[in-house]
């Protein structure tokens, strides 16, 4: 049963709700009139020009608070973030990275969220397996665009397989239902050999490309196996062959879009074209970068950036050592951009490390996944340098804290070097190198 917490938990100074006396502790009862449930909710009743707004203050007195909002954003938080509490997943992936995690990280690495909400406020994947008919129209009629979606397979038996959920099935015909109104989407597969390839992605990109131009870019991942999964589906990960045959596969429904929509519409993960020894596609080929948090044109991103950022490094001695600590998969680009580095700018050397993921094992080999304690243990003998650069994705996003726990204060205290923590930007990076401004 979920939890309904309207309690405001904070006001904007000089806000419309500040102005008109609303406070920190009080709780939102009705807007409008109308009772909401979620934080969507909240905000497409506030949108309105007038909103009546009835509000039970800490002292337990009910008001009446009238706002001409032309705003349509009365600067109150809510002590819960969603008003709502997050859904979670009622899937058993067969490929899920979670299930079978260790003990001793971080709590929100356990949690497996499958909320619209959070797909449309911070970009999350789901599976609309856990959604009503109630929900799905409450969706549209608030206009919740864009929704982003784990689809996998388009074809319901497989779905259902892959899923391990009775009602995963249902997802294409959710999506058309979406796309009839006028709702964006963004789309992710997780391929799995033998599984969701060969003719069913081409069945299930035929598919989304058919809701073009409301399915408005298709992401495509390798499945990423761990060394837990004991008593899990016994899957394989592409080697060097498989993704190449997937590159080939992809690049011919890209060029067969791009001559239909003007787009490509699906996009490859860059593990595919380092597995397989071929050049990541140009930063134009990714057409603006839609799917760049889900590791679609990291390296295609980052390197447009560092071609012209290298160009600005000032012609000056310097006396720098750094080290890089990155993942096995991305340590050949990044040495090549290190080399690059050192040859503009005199004085500064710099030794890339690659970190072997012993904490997951498997063949996890990506620069996100990696831990601290792998880091500690792997360069502990190395010789200090002036400051260890690590990519930021191996942090949580508001906090200095590896997937294991491990805090960069540990790091830096077990290695005695000062830990920075470079955006996968080729200002920041050039920059956390030299240890100075660009500009």
């Amino acid at each position: 049963m979920h939890r309904i917490d309207t309690t405001i938990g904070y006001v904007e100074d000089g806000s419309l709700a500040a102005e008109a006396g609303i406070e920190a502790g009080d709780r939102l009862l009705t807007i409008n009139g109308s009772d909401f449930h979620d934080i969507l909710e909240y905000r497409y009743l506030v949108s309105e020009y007038e909103v009546e707004l009835e509000v039970e203050k800490k002292d337990g007195c009910v008001e009446i608070i009238t706002i001409e909002n032309d705003y349509d954003d009365l600067g109150l938080e809510f002590r819960e973030e969603l008003i709502d509490t997050a859904q979670s997943s009622t899937n058993k992936c067969l490929f899920c990275f979670i299930v079978k995690l260790p003990e001793g990280m971080r709590e929100t690495v356990y949690f497996k969220d499958d909320d619209t909400r959070l797909s449309f406020l911070q970009g999350n994947y789901v599976t609309l397996t856990n959604m009503s008919n109630d929900d799905i129209d409450r969706l549209i009629k608030m206009r919740v665009s864009p929704i982003n979606i784990s689809v996998h397979a388009t074809e319901p038996e497989l779905r259902i397989r892959m899923l391990h959920n009775r009602f995963a099935g249902e997802c294409y015909k959710i999506m058309q239902k979406f796309a009839a109104n006028n709702i964006y989407m963004n789309c992710q597969i997780v391929l799995c050999p033998g599984i969701n390839d060969g003719a069913e992605l081409d069945r299930t990109i035929s598919d989304l490309a058919a809701l073009y131009p409301y399915v408005s870019s298709v992401s495509v991942v390798p499945v990423g196996l761990t060394r837990y999964r004991d008593g899990l589906y016994p899957l394989t990960q592409y080697d060097g062959a498989g993704s190449r045959e997937v590159i080939r596969q992809v690049s011919k429904w890209q060029e067969r879009l791009l001559k239909k929509h003007g787009s490509r519409l699906i996009f490859l993960s860059d593990e595919f074209y380092l597995n397989a020894g071929v050049s990541v596609p140009d930063a134009e080929e990714y057409e603006g970068f839609p799917q760049l948090e889900n590791g679609v044109g990291l390296i295609a991103s980052m390197k447009e950036e560092f071609e012209s950022a290298v160009k600005l490094i000032e012609k000056k001695k310097r006396s720098r050592t750094v080290t890089i600590a990155t993942g096995e998969l991305a340590a050949g680009f990044i040495s090549e951009l290190a080399k690059e580095i050192e040859a503009a700018a005199d004085g500064v050397s710099i030794s890339v490390k690659p970190i072997k993921n012993n904490f997951f094992g498997g063949g996890v080999n990506v620069a996100g996944l990696v831990c601290g304690c792998d880091i500690i243990e792997q360069l502990r003998n190395t010789p200090k340098t002036d400051a260890l650069i690590i990519p930021h994705s191996m942090l949580r996003d508001d906090d200095e804290i590896f997937l294991d726990d491990t805090t960069v204060e540990d790091v830096e205290r077990a290695l005695g070097m000062k830990v920075s923590a470079a955006l996968n930007d080729g200002y920041d990076f050039i920059e956390k190198i030299l240890g100075e401004e660009l500009f």
